[in-house]
């Protein structure tokens, strides 16, 4: 009983060494890439192949095929990457994931353990205590996470090895399909709840070659891995943006075809290594054949998959158009990117960018002089009002402890931004609310004064950003000046007070508005130049929000 509890613990204390260490890499990893992944990404993903190699090199660096999903989809969110460029990136992450199982294979039982990881997780914390902050220690928590990851390999040797020794484990093996299918789908579940496909992958790797587990077996749990690290993807995509959804349903398809090849063909695989072992006078072991097994039917599935490429962009491209149109739903924010601060900022921007247009709208209704459609007013401006207050929450949501002092200057300039907009349509509402006062009858000797501020106000709003500085004093002369002449109109008796403070007030909520807009415009403008944030949603076929933005188009920068 007492081994028993011993080899239990064993197992859990393994399984627990992979999960921290695939966390601590991937963390340390997306920390110390900072503003270098975006430009990675955006250089080596411009073609679908280009996209593959992309996601195989950072899922064999990061050792989470999961995590890079998830980040393509912050990535897309961003507007980083189109989900077209993306569709690349998924099919990589496939074939890097299989990185694992060559280190498990090779490493793991090939080398001195404690020679390799300790070493590693030495050097890591060293570098993590030298620096507090920044690229360097993040890079020192991946190297902890790594050697932690082949502690975890060591570990779950020896448990199996007791299990081995303990109990017996015939019953362990795949002699049937409907068994086969049973550890499939065992493969599913033990990745679905580590949320980890390469900690399942050495798990199963370890036990093969531990003998606990029949090579059948195992290999219907590698394929069920494989099917199965697909839930990180759907988990992250729930509640995101439509691309978000399609990129997510992109691994689904792809991952399940996959499996579904592998599952049809798995003897075949197994009997060709077998014979290419007997050719070459090699001997494999379970390990390396399970991680030989994983990279062929993935590196198939890319082969088969890669010429439908366009049909399933497309067809993916038509999914989710629902969300597309639900007006409140912000376009480029969700939980996916929240975790990667640099991506995160190039999201708000755009997300802000993209309010502009709305905003815009609204106050084009208040600088009209017509009577508005109130209906129509009242519906824009609780999209509006939605909107900015998903801004200010995604960005109250940011784990503060993962940011630099430069992400949170950014962040207090957006915040910033989208509290300008409410601004800005609060006083156009208000203004709104003011239209039957323009419709009374002004003398002769203030109308044109008052002609005047409305035509200084609707060229503000218009504005190129080069010309904001300018701007912004002539408006508050031209409100100076409007006012100055209502004050005297109001003296001479040539309108009545309560009029006048009716104009008088009119005009503080459109010079408050067009200055609002104007400081908007010119700080969002500042930080898209600062942080080279650019939208790679336009391109034929992909709806790109901001195209008209008025903060981000070209013309006005």
């Amino acid at each position: 009983m007492i081994e028993t509890l011993q080899i239990v613990g064993t197992l859990l204390g393994g399984l627990g060494l992979f999960l921290l260490s695939v966390g601590m890499m991937t963390d340390g990893l997306k920390q110390a890439a900072g503003n270098t992944l975006r430009k990675v990404l955006s250089d080596w993903t411009s073609t679908p192949f280009r996209g593959v190699l992309s996601g195989f090199f950072m899922t064999a660096i990061v050792q989470s095929s999961s995590a890079v999903t998830v980040a393509s989809i912050g990535f897309v969110n961003a507007g980083l990457l189109t989900m077209r460029q993306t569709l690349g990136i998924i099919y990589g992450t496939n074939v890097g994931t299989t990185i694992t199982g060559w280190l498990v294979a090779f490493i793991g039982f090939k080398f001195d353990i404690q020679a390799i990881a300790l070493p590693m997780i030495g050097i890591g914390m060293l570098l993590r205590f030298t620096k507090k902050e920044g690229a360097v220690a993040a890079f020192g928590l991946a190297l902890v996470g790594f050697g932690l990851f082949f502690v975890g390999v060591d570990v779950l040797k020896n448990a199996f090895e007791g299990l081995v020794a303990a109990f017996d484990v015939s019953k362990f093996t795949a002699t049937g399909l409907k068994q086969v299918f049973i550890f499939l789908l065992l493969g599913v579940v033990m990745t679905i709840l580590t949320q980890s496909s390469s900690a399942s992958i050495a798990l199963i790797i370890t036990a093969a070659a531990s003998e606990l587990v029949g090579l059948y077996a195992a290999a219907a749990m590698v394929i069920g891995a494989n099917v199965g690290t697909t839930s990180t993807a759907v988990l992250a995509s729930l509640g995101a943006t439509s691309n978000a959804k399609r990129v997510a349903l992109a691994q689904v398809l792809f991952n399940v075809a996959t499996g579904i090849v592998a599952l049809i063909i798995l003897p075949v695989i197994l009997a060709a290594i077998n014979t290419a072992s007997t050719f070459f006078e090699t001997t494999t072991t379970p390990g390396v054949t399970l991680a030989l097994f994983h990279s062929v039917f993935n590196i198939l599935g890319v082969l088969l998959v890669f010429p439908l490429n366009d049909r399933l962009a497309t067809f993916l491209e038509s999914r989710f158009r629902s969300h597309d149109e639900t007006p409140t739903q912000p376009k480029f924010l969700d939980k996916s990117i929240a975790t990667t601060p640099v991506l995160a900022v190039n999201a708000v921007v755009l997300e802000l960018a993209a309010l502009a247009v709305k905003v815009q709208s609204i106050i084009d209704v208040a600088t009209a002089n017509t009577k508005p459609d109130k209906n129509e007013l009242t519906a824009n401006l609780k999209i509006v009002k939605s909107l900015t207050a998903s801004v200010s929450q995604f960005i109250a949501s940011l784990e503060r402890k993962t940011l630099s002092d430069e992400v949170v200057k950014q962040l207090a300039v957006l915040l910033r931004v989208d509290q300008y907009f409410l601004g800005c349509i609060n006083n156009a509402e208000n203004i709104c609310k003011r239209f039957d006062l323009a419709e009374s009858k002004a003398g002769d000797s203030y109308a044109s004064d008052i002609k005047r501020f409305n035509l200084a106000i609707t060229n503000a709003v218009l504005c190129p950003v080069p010309d904001v500085e300018d701007m912004l004093p002539l408006i508050q002369s031209e409100h100076d000046l409007a006012k100055s002449k209502l004050l005297f109109a109001g003296a001479q008796g040539e309108i009545s007070v309560e009029n006048m403070l009716e104009y008088i007030e009119l005009f503080g909520e459109q010079l408050r508005m067009s200055q609002q807009w104007l400081k908007a415009k010119r700080a969002l403008s500042k930080l898209r130049t600062d942080t080279g944030t650019v939208n790679r949603l336009e391109e034929p076929g992909a709806k790109a929000p901001t195209t008209d933005s008025p903060l981000l188009n070209q013309p006005l920068l």
